[in-house]
């Protein structure tokens, strides 16, 4: 048995033996066996107490129907009474304890669902892999008759959870938020509002989309410095306070349709070696600042806090340095006009794979080091950032079959070359192109490498041969000077680090269908994800375990002892998930 889906997720289930219940890692509910929930009027009593119909105001019977029978009537009395008393305290020792846990903890324990539920995805059992998910649905994708599949994501959220740890782990003051835009998958988006993040919010349908699984307001930015004063007064209507700003224009926009927004100004950066720059477009110049915080004073209006975008893919980290000591200047400006700034916005740009230039724990080495000097811990700034490709890129693999091919001859060949083999390019066409899912060939620059579903023979011929997606024209080229074996129209391609900037793709495009996403986790890495929900139990006396933060856990580089949220041994194999 490899996979299965849980209880309730329809059609989705790949194996035989029925889903168990999630294992939850934190404190064991005190309920008798078998009772239906809380406190319920038909829970099982304990042994020795009799089971008898009685309505939810009726205590347990009095009458024992078990217990020791040595001495007489007055000895089983005793003994029924004693368990009776015991029961009684264990009922409330359990109702104190529901009280004492915040809500969501308290429905987990229920065994109801917060954002995210297994019936959002397929487990993948131990000794297997989301490689061997995908190799079934092309399997079955290629053997269907009916409702033809050309392609398809697999999407690994045990690879978010996983990078959501190493966030915490090396930027342990920072609060992370998402950037919606980059991939609004409901997957995504349950999984990582379960880890508690906060989402950053480009315009009103993303704003909808995070309202819609259940994110409240308060964690919801909205960063667009270009809105559209329809969605400023969405926001204003629906409680989303937290926007951004970098002119006069959009700051006189906000003031008059929503007068109670708390602004955060946007600045711009040195971002000339970023592969995607955007300070042309976004972000105040420093002199500018102190003449737009002016006039938000004279507005009443409320500037909370500085953020920054560096862009994304940039090879030198003092990037980031210098962009938190202008903050510092921004928030001293501030400060002199009255304005009572709190929160530093650290942006995105963070690399979502290995093998970059830099590594994310270089990066995260200088924003520390910048923090410890521009914002120290007592200084009472809230530090955020908001990621996208960090998160997601690594998570998503794309399968897509080629729908059409052919072969192009090089040269012109003579009679005598007509029947031989003469040298030839083949040009295979897929479902997808640079204009939808393969964007990153134009905006990034980058060249997707396929890896083939069957793995060709050494003794197979290797041809010159490129990708290109169905729009026709010359400039929807996914990939060329690809040496690959023949292959033939149904083949599968896989490619891999496929989560940004893709899902969702082709509905912007004016496509009519999006490719579907198989949401998958290891019982690992789910069993981690509830762990890090309920708090585990421990003595009153416990020392010198590490504290909570409001998004998660705080890891540190040697774990404590007594971790509060999961057990270490969780934390240390999550690397061989």
């Amino acid at each position: 048995m490899r996979f299965k889906a849980s209880a309730g997720s329809g059609s989705g289930s790949l194996g035989e033996r029925a889903p168990r219940a999630p294992m939850l890692t934190g404190p064991r509910p005190l309920l008798p066996p078998h009772s239906r929930g809380l406190g319920s009027a038909t829970a099982t009593p304990p042994r020795g107490v009799a089971q008898v119909s009685r309505s939810p105001a009726t205590p347990p019977s009095s009458t024992p129907v078990s217990g020791p029978r040595e001495g007489g009537r007055g000895l089983c009395v005793a003994y029924f009474l004693r368990r009776q008393r015991r029961w009684q305290r264990q009922q409330q020792q359990q109702q104190q304890q529901q009280l004492r846990l915040h809500p969501a903890h308290r429905l987990l324990l229920l065994g109801m669902a917060g954002y995210l539920s297994e019936t959002d995805f397929v487990m993948v059992e131990e000794g297997f892999s989301t490689r061997d998910l995908l190799e079934e649905l092309t399997l079955g994708a290629s053997q269907a008759t009916t409702d033809e599949v050309a392609a398809f994501f697999v999407a690994d959220l045990g690879a978010v959870v996983r990078k959501h740890f190493c966030f915490l782990k090396c930027l342990p003051r920072v609060r992370p938020f998402y950037a919606v835009k980059c991939n609004s998958s409901l997957g995504v988006l349950k999984v990582l509002a379960e880890l508690g993040l906060g989402f950053s919010c480009a315009n009103k349908a993303e704003m909808e989309l995070v309202q819609r699984i259940g994110v409240p307001a308060s964690k919801i930015i909205y960063a667009n410095p270009c809105k559209q004063i329809a969605h400023i007064k969405y926001a204003a209507k629906h409680g989303v306070r937290l926007l951004s700003f970098d002119n006069e224009i959009e700051l006189a926009k906000v003031v008059k349709s929503h007068p109670s927004a708390r602004m955060v100004l946007c600045i711009a950066t040195d971002d000339s070696h970023s592969l995607s720059r955007l300070s042309f477009k976004f972000g105040a110049s420093l002199k500018s600042c102190r003449h737009l915080l002016e006039n938000a004073k004279k507005s009443h209006v409320e500037v909370v806090g500085v953020s920054f975008h560096i862009g994304s893919d940039c090879p030198d980290p003092q990037a980031y340095a210098q962009s938190i000591a202008d903050a510092r200047l921004v928030f001293e400006i501030g400060a002199e006009l009255g304005h009572r700034m709190h929160i530093l916005d650290l942006g995105g740009g963070f690399p979502g794979v290995e093998g970059t230039k830099v590594r994310f724990e270089e990066i995260t080495s200088v924003i520390n080091s910048a923090l410890d000097l521009y914002f120290p811990e007592d200084c009472g700034v809230d530090i955020l950032a908001k990621l996208g490709r960090y998160y997601v890129t690594s998570a998503f693999t794309l399968a897509i079959s080629i729908i059409a091919k052919k072969e192009v001859l090089l040269d012109q060949p003579s009679r005598e070359e007509e029947n031989s083999s003469a040298p030839k390019t083949i040009v295979y066409h897929l479902h997808e192109g640079v204009y939808g899912i393969f964007n990153s060939v134009l905006f990034d620059n980058t060249c997707p490498t396929p890896i083939l579903q069957k793995k060709p023979s050494t003794e197979q011929p290797l041809y010159s041969s490129s990708l290109w997606g169905p729009a026709v024209d010359g400039c929807d080229c996914v990939a060329e000077g690809l040496w690959l074996p023949q292959l033939h129209v149904g083949d599968w391609l896989v490619f891999e680090h496929m989560g940004a900037y893709t899902v969702g793709m082709g509905s912007r495009l004016g496509e009519t269908q999006t490719c579907h996403v198989t949401y998958a986790m290891s019982r690992l890495a789910w069993e981690a994800l509830r762990g890090q929900l309920l708090p585990a139990e421990q003595d009153e006396d416990t020392e010198g375990v590490c504290k909570p933060l409001s998004c998660g856990w705080e890891i540190t580089d040697t774990l404590c002892v007594g971790p509060v949220f999961t057990p270490a041994s969780i934390m240390t194999s999550l690397t061989s998930l």
